[in-house]
């Protein structure tokens, strides 16, 4: 049977952990209380020549009523709990009720065992009140969420409604620009002032409404203002004096438009190309634009009609979707915090009745059932109002459909999974060894070997096996992240129905090193046995098209959710600064930089076979032509290059310098790969001391920025010396481990200046040796700079995202 603290610890909030029931900590006193009820026992024992009835057994016997005439009412002696109200500041405001418990003296405790007493109920009273406070501050801030939402949804309503009307009535000279206008979609227009920082500071911090501070931040790119008649409330209203202020700090100009009633501002976050090649050109001829207005005006009289967008109003449609799935997906974790909390509250109740020989839970239990976290039911009828709002406006009216989104179901493990990672485990382990004994009898990886196998066949086994192994060190993190207890899922905001688990990962490495590793061993007994002509010299390069052609296969086979998702990554990363940049973005970017030799090779085999000189054996023309040779060098930076574009663009997003200083590490990182490139080219003394400085001046910054920044280490006034505060592994020393083989690790630049090699083997067999220490070194970083992200959201207790809203009022003189 699994003890409740292993089931406690299993099912709580990760991000909310600082907040439930120290249930740990009142374990502790509970045994403290029982050392001291032990030593005051042998302090009191009578003398060994007096009969005296064991105590257990004595109190059973005056539990008896007809022995106890008191009954019950000895129970209720033992505690009195007083409840308060709590103020806060100077003003008196009162901010909530706080409980006090008294051990009375007619408990029966004395001397350390009655302080132990006090100690834990003390304890306990804290922790009934920190529940409930936290409790109620969610509360209110989901009340509050979905309140607004209420509101958005409304005003979705009413517009779509207003769309319909306008295409019913006018065909496509609603949406278009004809000289037919449509009181419900013709407007006025003015000019307001849009920012690409204000959903980015949304998503971080929650705020539905623009205070005075957030408003040199906080408006949006794409700005369609359409009144809706009626009232809605106040939807983040921005008042004249207010965007006064926010013409000083404006980034780009935009389109306010006004007509009855209020006016509804559409706020769609920048993520794509398309629109963010919309603000920049907003962003440069905003000047022009506005000198046009003021000499031409806007029409006849001062109007221009409004192009009612239909894109914009879907992309709204899912924004208050995905705000629907993660109000109800934290409402669901508020329902886990307060049922989780009232457990542990019974049974540590219920081991201090038994370590006592006391009756306080029926007492006790009482308090905790009529506070407030456990009695309010605003959030689960607000939950009921999510679903039933989901249902109807998103699903339809399917409450099935509606729920595989509001609560979708986790993806069961299955046996078989695991049985197939060891069958291939055990196929890649014979193969390899097959295909190890035959390189050796054919005299392959040394100095002397085949030069067409080293220069052709040989890149492409390489290039698989750095891929693989990274993969396989990512299905490593995944494991320990589970076990650790860090919400690697919300972070990456993977779709847990969808994500792939450690095991999935490993089928994965092991299936594809299998087949790599058995066709690699065809291909090398073919060459062995003097089969050269090009159709053999073609298989490795099939190989390499066969693996790209099922990573991009467009069929639901072989885990196309994860696939696309990656393709998607890599997109992202490919056209930044165009997309807005998100944790998995910039964490896959980083994981690029790691692999440079994977890329380089990859330059090679494409023009290799792409310009069929696998046909002739011609392995040096790739290196001799020019355009070659310069694609190679820029390959070897590009990683770095888009790893900083996306330090720029998320200090264009957000305003952090650190994003600039971050930046500054990929420059450095640049240099010395170009540097190292040109030393290959030309040995000589000056590249190489050209090598040395760059080198490392690139590496003391990525030390500090890993062990300051990523990590979070290093906090010299941390209550754990040269660590942080928090730590989620027990043992201090493993940081301390990881630091200085971090340290190693990064020093792996000096195979350029050093030139090491392993015996005969070839120079190329070192460097792969070299290049997979690195991916290990990266796959070791990965834990800890997630470790430091998850802290980062537990610090704020952030579970859910919060998703911006589309729809702002803006008020008008």
């Amino acid at each position: 049977m699994v003890k409740f603290s292993k089931q406690f610890e299993g099912q709580l909030v990760p991000e909310w952990k600082e907040a439930f029931v120290d249930y740990w900590q009142l374990k502790k006193d509970i045994k403290n209380l029982q050392v001291a009820a032990g030593e005051d026992g042998d302090k009191a024992a009578p003398p060994p020549s007096q009969w005296q009835a064991p105590a257990a057994a004595s109190h059973w016997v005056m539990r008896l009523p007809f022995l106890n005439p008191h009954g019950h009412h000895k129970e209720n002696s033992v505690i009195q709990v007083h409840r308060k109200l709590a103020s806060s500041g100077n003003d008196g405001t009162v901010v909530g009720e706080v409980y006090e418990t008294v051990v009375l003296d007619t408990a029966g405790f004395a001397g350390a065992e009655a302080e132990a007493a006090s100690a834990f109920f003390q304890r306990l009273d804290e922790q009934l009140n920190k529940v409930n406070r936290f409790y109620e501050r969610k509360e209110r801030e989901f009340l509050d969420r979905g309140e607004s939402l209420r509101r958005q949804l409304q005003i979705l309503v009413e517009l779509k409604a207003a769309v319909t009307e306008a295409r019913r009535r006018g065909g496509s000279s609603a949406a278009g620009s004809t000289d037919q206008e449509d009181p419900s979609v013709s407007c006025s227009i003015l000019h307001g002032d849009q920012s690409l920082r204000g959903i980015t500071e949304q998503e971080q911090e929650g705020q539905e409404k623009f205070t005075k501070d957030d408003i040199a931040k906080s408006t949006d790119e794409g700005e369609d203002q359409l009144s809706i008649s009626g009232g809605f409330g106040n939807l983040g209203r921005i008042d004249k004096p207010r965007e006064e202020a926010a013409n000083k700090m404006r980034t780009l100009s935009g389109k306010a438009v006004t007509c009855q009633g209020r006016s509804v501002r559409i706020n769609i976050p920048i993520t794509t190309p398309s629109r963010t090649v919309i603000a920049i050109r907003e962003l440069l001829f905003d000047d022009m634009l506005s000198q046009s207005r003021k000499i031409g005006g806007i029409g006849g009289d001062g109007c221009e009609k409004l192009s009612i967008n239909k894109k914009k109003v879907h992309q709204a449609e899912k924004m208050i979707r995905g705000a629907l799935v993660e109000l109800y997906k934290g409402l669901g974790y508020l329902k886990t915090y307060q049922t989780l909390n009232m457990v542990a509250f019974v049974k540590i109740l219920k081991k201090f009745d038994k370590i006592t020989a006391k009756e306080v839970q029926t007492t006790y239990l009482k308090v905790v059932e009529s506070s407030y976290f456990n009695s309010s039911d605003k959030a689960i009828r607000l939950m009921d109002d999510v679903e039933e709002l989901f249902v109807r406006h998103f699903a339809t009216g399917d409450k099935r459909k509606a729920m595989k989104y509001l609560k979708p179901n986790q993806k069961e493990e299955s046996h078989a999974t695991t049985f197939f990672i060891g069958l291939f485990t055990g196929s890649f382990v014979a193969l390899f060894i097959g295909y190890c004994i035959m390189a050796h009898i054919a005299g392959m990886y040394t100095q002397q070997s085949n030069k067409v196998y080293m220069s052709t066949s040989y890149p492409v086994l390489s290039m698989f096996s750095l891929f693989f192994l990274h993969l396989f060190v990512y299905g490593c993190n995944i494991f320990m992240w589970r076990n650790t207890r860090i919400n690697y899922t919300f972070i990456f905001e993977f779709t847990p129905t969808k994500e792939l688990k450690y095991r999935d990962v490993f089928l994965i490495c092991t299936t594809s090193m299998t087949i790599i590793v058995g066709v690699m061993f065809a291909h090398l007994t073919l060459i062995v046995k003097g089969y050269s002509s090009s159709a053999v010299q073609a298989i490795p390069g099939c190989l390499l098209l066969v693996f790209s052609l099922t990573l991009v296969c467009p069929f639901k086979i072989l885990y196309r959710s994860s696939r696309y998702q990656f393709l998607r990554a890599i997109r992202n990363i490919i056209l930044t600064p165009f997309y807005k940049v998100v944790m998995v973005d910039f964490f896959m970017a980083d994981q690029l930089c790691s692999q440079v030799p994977l890329l380089r090779s990859l330059e090679y085999l494409a023009c290799y076979y792409i310009t069929s000189s696998y046909k002739t054996q011609d392995y040096g023309y790739c290196t001799r032509v020019k355009h070659f040779r310069d694609l190679a060098y820029a390959v070897s930076f590009l990683p770095y290059y888009w790893r900083a574009m996306q330090c720029a663009r998320r200090w264009f997003d957000e305003g952090d310098i650190n994003h600039i200083v971050n930046l500054g590490k990929y420059v450095s990182a640049m240099l010395a790969a170009g540097t190292k490139v040109a030393y290959e080219n030309d040995n000589s003394a000056g590249w190489l001391s050209l090598v040395v400085i760059v080198s490392s001046i690139a590496t003391i910054y990525q030390l500090y920025w890993d062990f300051v920044k990523d990590w979070g280490l290093l906090q010299f006034n941390s209550k754990n010396p040269w660590l942080r505060n928090d730590l989620i592994l027990k043992q201090k020393y493993i940081y301390f481990i990881s630091m200085g083989l971090n340290l190693l690790l990064r020093l792996a630049w000096l195979q350029t200046v050093i030139h090491p090699n392993i015996g005969s083997l070839d120079s190329r067999v070192t460097l792969f040796f070299l290049a997979a220490l690195e991916v290990i070194r990266r796959g070791h970083w990965n834990f800890y700079r997630l470790e430091n992200e998850h802290l980062n959201n537990a610090g704020k207790f952030r579970a859910v995202k919060v998703v911006p809203l589309p729809f702002h009022e803006v008020e008008e003189d």
